[in-house]
């Protein structure tokens, strides 16, 4: 048996111990374990339902974002100084987008992918960023008004701010490994 083949089989034991475990567990304590259940997957459906327009209204502005050639004048706008360090318009693209969706940030690498190859420094910057940003707005239309929070406070400044670091770090990572 490979080392691959233990640690398949380890992870499938561990999770029909967690399967079986946490269900036993409850029924030993006394919990109603399939009412306990059904009543935690109706108020998931009840949150997916409550989402929905914050979901609705993202996709509708970024898509009108995109329609109207708003990203296109921006990645334009790109000065050569920064094309140096990689930031090519297809890549400004995808970290502007980043912080909007996800969908859509994902789409701009599969296109950085098709149109320069996957090992091209551009689909693998691309995919740094992806793995180092987050959808902040997303999150923040999404999460937060799913739990009705109207003052985010210092949620998007904190979240812009990270995505900035990210991007940076994913810059200098990349550069330094793919450079």
């Amino acid at each position: 048996m490979t080392l691959a083949d233990s640690a398949a089989l380890g992870s499938h034991v561990i999770f029909l111990g967690f399967l079986v475990g946490i269900p036993v567990y409850g029924f030993c304590k006394g919990v109603r374990v399939y009412e306990c259940f059904v009543k935690g997957a109706r108020e998931g459906f009840d949150v997916a339902v409550m989402i929905i327009p914050y979901l609705v209204a993202i996709l509708v502005v970024v898509g009108m974002f995109r329609a109207s050639g708003g990203m296109e004048l921006i990645a334009a706008a790109v000065p050569e100084a920064l094309a140096g360090w990689g930031l090519s318009p297809d890549v400004l693209g995808l970290a502007l987008m980043r912080p909007l969706s996800g969908g859509a940030s994902l789409g701009m690498v599969g296109e950085m992918v098709a149109r320069h190859g996957a090992d091209s420094y551009q689909a693998r910057l691309g995919g740094v960023i992806c793995g180092s940003t987050e959808t902040t707005l997303y999150v923040l239309a999404v999460y937060f008004g799913a739990v009705s929070v109207v003052k985010t406070r210092y949620a998007l400044h904190a979240g812009l701010l990270a995505d900035a670091a990210g991007l940076v770090a994913s810059l200098l990572v990349c550069r330094v490994f793919f450079g």
